[in-house]
């Protein structure tokens, strides 16, 4: 048997702020889902270097629950002793069986203890079934958009990739839960990260990335991927702006606009994440690490990537390896 498990490297410290995440598998569930709304969160934890986002898996009676392709889960609790941010209801096929009296009481008690309450797939069938979305706006599978339209004229179904309004969210499928993840990160965490972390799980250059990948401008893309560029000899901002025939101040005004930073603060996250990789990836020493990174001084980089990630180059090698 397979299991998947919620692992992080013991190094990576927590966050007051952690987003506490709780996934409910029912069987049937869609594994491509699952990895598209796990892997995500795991990303922002490693590019953070700290958890933002701590998840679990439940079933409704805490019993192991098999996907789609038989691949076997084991939940850490029953759902009826959990509560936390946010519920991810995920159960893909053969979803309209599954809404018997006992399903939708728990579902109607948790919702009482989650902030925030997300249809994955055919979840929003289970959430309105439940009386959980009237008066909300949602999506589901476009296979299956029209039938609930009609089953449930009090919901406002809409056809779109998907909705996060208030606290009901829902997408129509894996590849649209892969993009409420990132949205759902880059509202917590910047655009920034977002981007990041889009950039993971992507292959090709910035112009090859899905439209809804990619910054909202293409001068901050084009921005950026200068910036990715130019690690070892940094260019000034006020050097990139001319080169894309703008003024500082307007590239700086854009940034704050769509990444919530200044061009000089994404420059340097990009720099200290190279950093962070060579560290985790290589034996380089720190002061070539620091040359590659565009740092003259060895100890102004230590400094600021322990400002960044909590702990000294040399430290997190050294964790990283036990």
């Amino acid at each position: 048997m397979q299991y998947w498990v919620n692992f992080m490297p013991d190094w990576r410290r927590s966050d007051p702020e952690t987003r506490r995440v709780s996934v409910l598998l029912f069987p049937q569930f869609s594994m491509h889902c699952l990895a598209n709304t796990v892997e995500p969160m795991r990303a922002a934890n490693t590019l953070l270097g700290r958890y933002v986002y701590h998840w679990q898996f439940l079933s409704l009676d805490g019993l192991p629950v098999a996907s789609s392709s038989g691949l076997p889960v084991t939940p850490d609790a029953a759902l009826g002793q959990m509560s936390g941010d946010l519920l991810f209801l995920m159960p893909s096929y053969g979803a309209r069986k599954l809404a018997d009296a006992a399903t939708l009481r728990a579902l109607r008690s948790a919702a009482r203890r989650f902030r925030i309450l997300v249809g994955m797939d055919m979840g929003s069938w289970l959430l309105a079934s439940a009386d959980l979305l009237a008066g909300h706006r949602a999506t589901i599978h476009w296979e299956e958009y029209e039938a609930f339209s009609e089953a449930f004229p009090e919901v406002d179904a809409v056809k779109k990739r998907l909705v996060m309004q208030g606290n009901r969210w829902s997408c129509g499928g894996a590849m649209t839960a892969f993009d409420l993840i990132l949205r759902m990160i880059g509202e917590d965490h910047g655009e920034a990260l977002r981007l990041e972390v889009a950039a993971l799980f992507m292959q090709g250059e910035a112009e090859d990335l899905a439209p809804r990948l990619r910054p909202r401008s293409q001068l901050v893309a084009a921005a950026v991927a200068q910036m990715r560029d130019r690690l070892e000899d940094p260019a000034s901002i006020a050097e990139i702006a001319a080169q894309l025939g703008t003024h500082q101040r307007d590239l700086e005004a854009l940034f704050k606009r769509q990444l919530g930073a200044t061009p000089r603060t994404v420059y340097r996250r990009i720099r200290l994440v190279a950093a962070r990789r060579y560290v985790e990836q290589t034996q380089l020493s720190v002061a070539e690490i620091a040359v590659r990174c565009g740092y003259q001084d060895p100890s102004a980089m230590t400094r600021a990537f322990t400002s960044e990630f909590g702990d000294s180059p040399r430290s997190m090698r050294a964790n990283f390896e036990t």
